[in-house]
C-alpha cells in the first residue's frame, strides 16, 4: 500500500470511528438527562458552535498540510516551521476571538430562538450553555493547526489518534458528568446539559495532550529536516497566510454545510411554529429535526461516503495525469456504490422509524413521523459529500462555496413559509430543495469540466429502486406479521423485531444484489470470491 493510500485509510478510519463516537453516546445521555424538552437545550448549544468549531477543523487541518507539504516537496522545510510558529499564536488569538464572540452572541442567539412564553426553555437558559460550550474555541484552534503540520509531514498517526482521544475523553466526561449531576446528586438536568457541552473542551485538552506526546516523539526528526532546508524565496507572513485562507476556505464551507442548513432552522423555526399557534411543541420538534433524528439518519451517509471517498484519490489522479476515460469510469463506481448503500439504508430506516426511535429513545408518534420522512433525505447528504469531494478533486473549489450558498439561500427563501404550511414536513422539503439544488450546480459542473454523462449510472439507480421495492415489501410484511402477533410495549421486544426486519431486509437485498451480480461489480474481488463460495457464480 502506498503512503498516500495508507494516510488517507487512518485518517479515514479515525474521522469514522470518531464520528461512529459521536452519534453512539446520545442514546444513553438521552435517558440520564430525560428525553427531548432537556436535550433541546444541548441542540441550542451545539449548532452555533458547530459553525464556529467547523471553521478551524475543516478548513485548517488540510490547508496547513498542503501548505507543508507543497514546501517540504522542494526541501524548504523552513517555510513550514515558519507558519508553525507563527500559526501558534495566531490560532490562540483566533480562538480568544472565538471564544469573546459567541459569548456576546450567546444572548442576541438567544434572543432570536425564544419568542414566546410558551416555549420551554428561557433567553438565559440557552444564551447560558451557548457560553459553557465556547470554551472549546479555546483549545480547538490550536489543536487544528498542529494537525495539519503532522499532515504535512505525511505523519497521518497524531491528527487520527487525537480525533479518537478527543472524542473518548469529551464522551466520559460527558456521560460521566450528567451522571453524577443528575442520578447520584439528584441535581438538574440543565446542569447536566452544561456540563455535557463544557466536556467540549476537555476533550479537546485531551487531543492536545496526544499531539505533544507526538511532538516530543518527531521532534528530532523535524529539527534534522530544518537544517537541511533549501530556501524556495523569502515568504511574508502575508504570503503564508494569503496561501493558507486560498487552500481551507473550501473545505471549512464543506464542513459546515449541514450546520448551516441547521442554523437556517434554529432561527426560523420556532418563530414560524410559534406564527401558527405552536409555541408549546415547538422546542421539541426543532429538538427531533436538528438532533434525534439527524443522528439517525446521518448512520447511511457516513456508511456510503466512505466507500465512496476512498475512490476520490484515483480521481485526483486520473485528472491530474488527463486519463478521462478512466476518470469517467471511476465516477460511475463513485456513484453508484453510494447509491447502493444509501438508498436501501435509508428507506429501510423510514420503514422501521416507529421502532428504531422507540429502541434509541423512547415511545414517540412524532419522532417516528419526523423520522420516517427525514431518513430519504440521506441520499442527498450523502451526494452531497461525493460530488463536493469529487469537485475538490478536480480543482473546481470555487464551485462548491457557490453551490452550497445558493442551496442555503434557498433554505433560508423556502423554510418560513413551508413550515407555516406543513410544520415540521416543510422543514425537511426546504432541506431537500436545498440541498437538491446545490447537487443540481455540482453535478452539472462536474458535466461540463469532464463532459461526463453515464447511461449505466441511470440503468443500475432504476435497478438498485427495485431491489429496495422489494426489500421495502418484505421488510413491511415481516413488520406486520409481527406487531400482529403481540404489540411491543418495552424496548427488548421492539428490539428483537427491529433484528428480525433488518435481518429480513439485508437478506431480500443482498440475495438479490449477489443473483443479479450487481454487488460483485460494485463490491469488487473479495465480495465475489465470497458470493462464488455460496454458489452466486
Amino acid at each position: 500500500m502506498s503512503s498516500l493510500m495508507k494516510g488517507t485509510a487512518i485518517l479515514t478510519v479515525g474521522l469514522f470511528l470518531s464520528k461512529v463516537l459521536g452519534l453512539v453516546y446520545l442514546f444513553p445521555f438521552y435517558s440520564i438527562v430525560g428525553g427531548e424538552e432537556t436535550l433541546g437545550l444541548y441542540q441550542y448549544a451545539y449548532i452555533p458552535y458547530n459553525i464556529m468549531l467547523s471553521i478551524a477543523i475543516s478548513g485548517l487541518p488540510l490547508g496547513v498540510s498542503k501548505f507543508v507539504s507543497k514546501y517540504n516537496a522542494i526541501n524548504d522545510y523552513e517555510a513550514g516551521r515558519k507558519l508553525f510558529k507563527s500559526g501558534i499564536l495566531v490560532m490562540f488569538i483566533t480562538g480568544v476571538i472565538s471564544f469573546v464572540l459567541l459569548n456576546l452572541l450567546a444572548n442576541p442567539i438567544a434572543n432570536i430562538v425564544i419568542k414566546d412564553d410558551e416555549q420551554i426553555y428561557t433567553v438565559d437558559q440557552i444564551a447560558s450553555v451557548i457560553r459553557w460550550v465556547s470554551f472549546a474555541l479555546l483549545a480547538v484552534p490550536v489543536m487544528s493547526l498542529i494537525r495539519g503540520f503532522f499532515q504535512g509531514y505525511s505523519h497521518y498517526m497524531p491528527t487520527s489518534v487525537s480525533q479518537l482521544v478527543e472524542q473518548i475523553v469529551r464522551i466520559i466526561v460527558l456521560l460521566g458528568g450528567s451522571f453524577v449531576v443528575v442520578v447520584l446528586l439528584g441535581g438538574k438536568p440543565e446542569t447536566a446539559i452544561k456540563f455535557a457541552v463544557f466536556a467540549a473542551f476537555i476533550g479537546a485538552i485531551g487531543g492536545l495532550f496526544v499531539l505533544y506526546f507526538y511532538w516530543k516523539k518527531y521532534k528530532t526528526e523535524f529539527n534534522t529536516l530544518k537544517l537541511e532546508s533549501v530556501s524556495s524565496g523569502e515568504l511574508s507572513y502575508k504570503d503564508i497566510y494569503t496561501e493558507i485562507i486560498k487552500y481551507s476556505i473550501p473545505f471549512v464551507f464543506v464542513g459546515m454545510a449541514s450546520s448551516l442548513f441547521q442554523l437556517v432552522d434554529m432561527l426560523t423555526f420556532n418563530s414560524a411554529m410559534i406564527s401558527i399557534g405552536l409555541a408549546s411543541v415547538t422546542d421539541t420538534y426543532l429538538t427531533m429535526l436538528n438532533l434525534t433524528t439527524q443522528k439517525i439518519v446521518i448512520i447511511p451517509v457516513m456508511l456510503a461516503t466512505g466507500f465512496s471517498m476512498a475512490l476520490i484519490p484515483s480521481i485526483t489522479k486520473h485528472y491530474t495525469l488527463g486519463e478521462f476515460d478512466i476518470l469517467r469510469s471511476s465516477l460511475d463506481k463513485t456513484y453508484q456504490i453510494l447509491l447502493f448503500i444509501t438508498i436501501p439504508a435509508s428507506i429501510g430506516i423510514s420503514i422501521l422509524a416507529p421502532g428504531i426511535y422507540h429502541v434509541l429513545f423512547e415511545q414517540s408518534e412524532m419522532g417516528a413521523e419526523v423520522l420516517a420522512h427525514y431518513a430519504p433525505l440521506a441520499i442527498l447528504f450523502a451526494l452531497f459529500s461525493v460530488t463536493a469531494a469529487i469537485l475538490q478533486g478536480i480543482d473546481y473549489q470555487k464551485w462548491i462555496i457557490f453551490s452550497l450558498l445558493t442551496g442555503v439561500l434557498v433554505k433560508l427563501t423556502l423554510n418560513t413559509p413551508l413550515i407555516r404550511l406543513m410544520e415540521v414536513d416543510g422543514a425537511l422539503l426546504a432541506t431537500a430543495l436545498g440541498y437538491g439544488v446545490t447537487i443540481i450546480i455540482n453535478i452539472i459542473v462536474i458535466h461540463k469540466a469532464l463532459h461526463y454523462s453515464s447511461k449505466l449510472v441511470f440503468r443500475r439507480i432504476i435497478l438498485i429502486c427495485i431491489l429496495t421495492l422489494v426489500m421495502a415489501i418484505s421488510v413491511l410484511i415481516v413488520n406486520k406479521v409481527l406487531y400482529s402477533i403481540t404489540v411491543p410495549s418495552g424496548k427488548l421486544l421492539e428490539a428483537l423485531y427491529l433484528m428480525l426486519s433488518v435481518g429480513v431486509g439485508m437478506v431480500v437485498y443482498g440475495y438479490l444484489s449477489f443473483r443479479l451480480k450487481l454487488a460483485q461489480k460494485l463490491l469488487g474481488g473479495r465480495i465475489t470470491k465470497i458470493a462464488n463460495k455460496f454458489g452466486f457464480k
